[in-house]
């Protein structure tokens, strides 16, 4: 489980294809601390630590994984949103995130608002239902609030601040999102399927 709230943005360092993808990414966390098979969410999606050494980690990805995210678009060089999964203890800055990507959004449009940038997107019509004006949401593993909803169309905005402890800061129109709908709405939904 994680919150959304990003703590460090690594860096594709390396991509090999072999049966799954398998990617190296920098970043600063302490390794010493990581054990093999920690998870740690990768622009959201929940990836298993299979080696280490001091600044980096390799993860696989799976054609499933691949399938479902923005994943297969990654190049070396890329920045990416990283989070280490939750501890018992540990503050909920953002809401509750499984790292399970639903589904991938397109960025239609970023448009700054004072210091913020709102940013709207179109979600996949079979997760627009999920997705509600001030709602939670998690866009390549940011937890961000949903401002208005238009159908499949959705917008948020980006502080400051997370423009530059996250990617945000760094994409552009037409980019490929992953999304994550909110855990409660995905249930309550499914209650509703049989009411």
């Amino acid at each position: 489980m994680f919150t959304g709230i990003v703590t460090d943005m690594g860096k594709v360092l390396k991509l090999e294809h072999r049966g799954d993808l398998l990617a190296r990414l920098g970043c600063h966390y302490d390794m010493d601390g990581v054990d093999l098979g920690a998870s740690i969410a990768c622009d959201g999606v929940c990836l298993t630590v299979i080696a280490k050494g001091e600044d980096w980690f390799d993860v696989e990805i799976s054609a499933e994984s691949l399938s479902k995210t923005n994943l297969g678009d990654w190049v070396e060089g890329r920045a990416v949103n990283l989070e280490r999964a939750l501890k018992v203890g540990d503050e909920l800055g953002g809401h509750i995130v499984s790292g399970h990507v639903d589904g991938v959004a397109e960025l239609i449009s970023l448009r700054d608002e004072g210091d913020s940038t709102r940013m709207t997107f179109r979600a996949p019509e079979a997760l627009a239902k999920f997705i509600a004006p001030k709602g939670s949401i998690a866009l390549n593993g940011t937890s961000l609030t949903v401002n208005e909803v238009d159908g499949a169309t959705f917008g948020v905005n980006v502080i400051p601040h997370t423009k530059s402890v996250t990617t945000w800061g760094k994409v552009a129109e037409g980019d490929a999102i992953n999304l994550e709908v909110d855990t409660m709405a995905r249930y309550v939904a499914r209650l509703q399927e049989y009411a």
